[in-house]
């Protein structure tokens, strides 16, 4: 039997969600301080860091209406904020770009009133994208910090990295625009320690290996990356590899990462012939398995696995540690 696609079910079902944000809402207003990420920004710019679950437009007439206020005087349309200053916003209508908010099975492992970390199971998207519009780590997310709010929509969760949708494992979400821009920073500038925990193919015979090989794109592909001499646009990667445990005929291998290209610990591993078991598209010495590309369906996750975070708090500025063991069906690849 084929499903039929009703329109008119997800419009009233978006109206009636916006309803509910709008009665939950109820002309509140909110307080920014501009910190130096901002300064300078023009006033609906700033609003619509703050405010992700609001349009650019929407928060732009708010503003035209005197609705915003900075340092306690109403704001010109074009007015720009400075490091220091209090912006004022009444909110009296509902957001208009809301992520559609389900109740999700994944485990919050660290939680602060600026960030996040949470366990992503394997086959979860991150966040919506193409035909993967629910069921995401984002749409989760969405009604847990709903349910910490005092209306719907209020915060919106910031994704600063990813995870390939069948890895496991830690991923950072921050909660507030000044988090997102602290963790992107410590990101950017390779201040996050990121470990990960992988099952390979065979035996390596080594026991330590940094693997420097710059990543680029597959010709012709959206989607792969490569290490080879014909990829497009490669950019320097550097992973260092350690084997923890040889099994019989695969092993237990942890990657630490000192750049965070797409697919790295995938593409650098299989290029040193011990590709991670059940990767769907990289194999053995650089072979890429283009056919899985378009029209996949992917069952079966592979072994690959966030298992470590640490860094400096931006706003605390203490030291975070989370950690993560793998999961049961990380290791169920090796059985199949």
């Amino acid at each position: 039997m084929t499903g039929r696609f009703d329109e008119s079910i997800v419009l009233q079902k978006e109206a009636d969600r916006v309803e509910v944000a709008a009665e939950s809402l109820r002309e509140m207003n909110f307080e920014f301080i501009v910190q130096p990420a901002d300064h300078g920004r023009r006033i609906d710019a700033f609003l619509a860091r703050h405010l992700r679950n609001h349009t650019s437009w929407r928060l732009h007439r708010l503003v035209g209406e005197g609705l915003a206020f900075v340092d306690g005087l109403p704001c010109e349309m074009a007015q720009r904020v400075f490091r220091g200053q209090a912006v004022q916003i009444r909110l009296v209508e509902a957001p208009d770009k809301l992520l559609e908010a389900e109740c999700l099975a994944f485990d919050v492992l660290y939680e602060d009133p600026w960030m996040l970390v949470v366990n992503k199971p394997a086959g979860m998207v991150a966040h919506p994208i193409g035909q993967f519009q629910s069921g995401t780590l984002c749409n989760g997310i969405q009604h847990r910090l709903d349910c910490e709010t005092v209306a719907v929509g209020l915060l919106r969760p910031g994704i600063v990295h990813r995870l390939d949708r069948m890895t496991s494992g830690l991923l950072m979400v921050a909660k507030t625009a000044e988090m997102h821009t602290g963790l992107s920073t410590l990101i950017q500038n390779g201040l996050i320690e990121k470990q990960y925990l992988a099952l390979v193919q065979g035996q390596p015979s080594f026991d330590t290996l940094m693997i420097d090989k710059p990543i680029g794109a597959v010709p012709g592909s959206s989607i792969l990356m490569s290490v080879a001499a014909d990829c497009r646009s490669p950019r320097s990667a550097k992973t260092d590899v350690r084997v923890l445990q040889q099994l019989r005929t695969s092993s237990l291998v942890q990657c630490r990462l000192h750049t965070g290209r797409n697919h790295q610990i995938r593409v650098h591993l299989a290029s040193v012939g011990h590709p991670v078991i059940g990767d769907e598209f990289y194999l053995a010495n650089n072979a890429v398995n283009e056919k899985l590309e378009v029209g996949r369906d992917l069952t079966v996750r592979h072994s690959l696995h966030a298992s470590v975070l640490q860094f400096q708090h931006p706003v605390m500025k203490h030291i975070v540690t989370v950690r993560c063991s793998p999961p049961s069906d990380f290791w169920q690849t090796v059985e199949s």
